[in-house]
């Protein structure tokens, strides 16, 4: 059986997100607080969301 949607929650603003199937590993951003977060676990319909860390890059200024 699979879902047609599946549900989350950003960790940072906690904006209830909806989005269409994903697998583990695929990432998204989210439309409140525009941060970029990946897929870590789908349990039931419910993503398990982690923000990814943005390295800014050094160009020595």
């Amino acid at each position: 059986m699979s879902t047609a949607i599946l549900t989350g929650d950003c960790p940072e603003c906690e904006t209830d997100l909806t989005v269409p199937p994903m697998v583990q590993g695929e990432t998204l951003s989210c439309p409140e607080c525009m941060l970029t977060l990946r897929v870590e676990e789908i349990q039931d319909g419910r993503l398990s969301l982690q923000m990814v860390e943005v390295q800014l890059r050094d160009w020595g200024q």
